[in-house]
């Protein structure tokens, strides 16, 4: 009877074989960019994975920008798929800041392929202080209609505009609907004001179905806020505790958490600077339980970094946090507190924060200092769940009682 012998694994090293001369060298980077040796283990371990496939597949050091690119059809599909391909692409930008790879021209920015567009950013900074977070949010509209309309604003007809935002919003529910037509009449608006389009040209954005007050604000209970706050608890979420409590106890935007700067806060007065939307600085108080949490997060927890910021990531690559990074953060809180919510960002922790000082007897005037709201009706919409206030204000039925 034949015996079967079992083939015996490769070794991380020996599918390492063709990079080895540069194995040593990338994790001395990757502990230079603050990676922990946890981390750089997996890493080696997942580009010696890369690395077989590509050394299997034909190619070799001298190809392996080639390599990079074919192995996209391979390592596809979820995060751990992807992995080995991820571990593969930071060693290559290894190589390049080493200068074994020539370094890759990068392409051009939508500002750079359309000066019309970067124009148009900069005349909303200058005139109406509309901040960065709100341009990049139109950013992928005005570039679709660039792209359908061309370049020349003089071309753009009424039929055409109002073509484009309906077939751009057509995939899409109203909400986002609402935000193509925005970006679309604020970028005619701009090109009216500068002399581009007829006067008149913004009124073909049409608009779409929305009632004022119809709905009811999505917030969490006195309960739940608690519970996302104690989802935060430990050493290890020092930072998540911090952001959370701004967004529940002052109402702040994830953006304005993100862009949060140590010169913000003025520990003296207990006060903290924001800029909201337009770049407005409104002064909010900096009371003790926010405080005591930036500084738990800042003595114990905050990684050293050389930027104004407030937070920035905890793992590598260190870098200032993004808004999207806080939505994230406050959806992981959300999960962790076994929150039953439809909506499960950031923002439901602002409207959460609106209704908890409406129920502590503050006035809608003080919520709307509170949250920044440039007209009452945005304030208004919080009566709603104040049932005390409604009870108050309530008519007596009119009609005749029922048999």
């Amino acid at each position: 009877m034949a015996k079967h012998t079992r083939k015996k694994p490769q070794s991380v090293d020996d599918r390492l074989r063709c990079l080895s001369p540069h194995i040593d060298g990338f994790k001395t980077w990757l502990h230079q960019n603050g990676y922990r040796e946890v981390t750089i283990t997996e890493l080696v371990r997942l580009l010696a994975c890369w690395a077989d496939w590509s050394h299997t597949a034909g190619f070799d050091l001298d190809t392996i920008q080639t390599s990079f690119v074919a192995s996209a059809a391979i390592f596809q599909g979820g995060k751990t798929a992807r992995a080995p391909r991820g571990a593969g692409a930071l060693f290559i930008d290894y190589l390049r800041t080493q200068g074994t790879l020539p370094v890759l021209k990068p392409l051009p920015s939508a500002e750079e392929t359309w000066p019309l567009l970067a124009e148009f950013q900069s005349w909303m900074r200058e005139q109406r202080g509309v901040v960065d977070s709100t341009l990049d949010t139109y950013r992928s509209t005005l570039v679709d209609l660039l792209k359908a309309l061309g370049k020349d604003p003089s071309a753009y007809s009424a039929s055409a505009v109002r073509a484009f935002v309906l077939d751009r919003a057509k995939p899409h529910g109203r909400g986002r609907a609402q935000c193509i037509a925005v970006a679309t009449r604020a970028f005619l608006k701009f090109l009216v004001a500068t002399g581009r389009c007829p006067v008149g040209r913004d009124h073909a954005v049409p608009r779409f179905a929305n009632w004022r007050l119809a709905s009811t604000p999505r917030y969490l209970a006195a309960d739940g806020i608690d519970r996302v706050i104690d989802a935060c608890d430990g050493e290890d979420r020092l930072r998540d505790r911090a952001i959370i409590i701004l967004l529940v106890r002052l109402g702040l935007r994830a953006s304005e958490v993100a862009s949060l700067t140590f010169a913000q806060i003025d520990w003296e007065n207990a006060r903290l600077t924001v800029a909201g939307k337009t770049r407005r600085e409104e002064r909010l108080p900096l009371t003790q339980e926010v405080g005591e949490a930036i500084i738990a997060y800042v003595e114990r927890a905050r990684p050293r970094l050389s930027t104004p910021r407030l937070f920035v990531t905890d793992i590598a690559p260190i870098r200032p946090l993004t808004r999207i990074a806080v939505k994230c953060i406050a959806r992981r809180a959300l999960d962790r507190a076994g929150i039953d919510s439809t909506n499960r960002g950031a923002h439901v922790l602002r409207h959460s924060a609106a209704t908890a000082m409406l129920r502590h007897g503050v006035s809608l005037a003080g919520v709307g200092a509170v949250l920044r709201h440039r007209s009452p009706g945005m304030t208004a919409h919080y009566a709603k769940v104040d049932i005390a206030l409604l009870s108050e204000i309530a008519q007596p039925w009119g009609g005749s009682l029922p048999c």
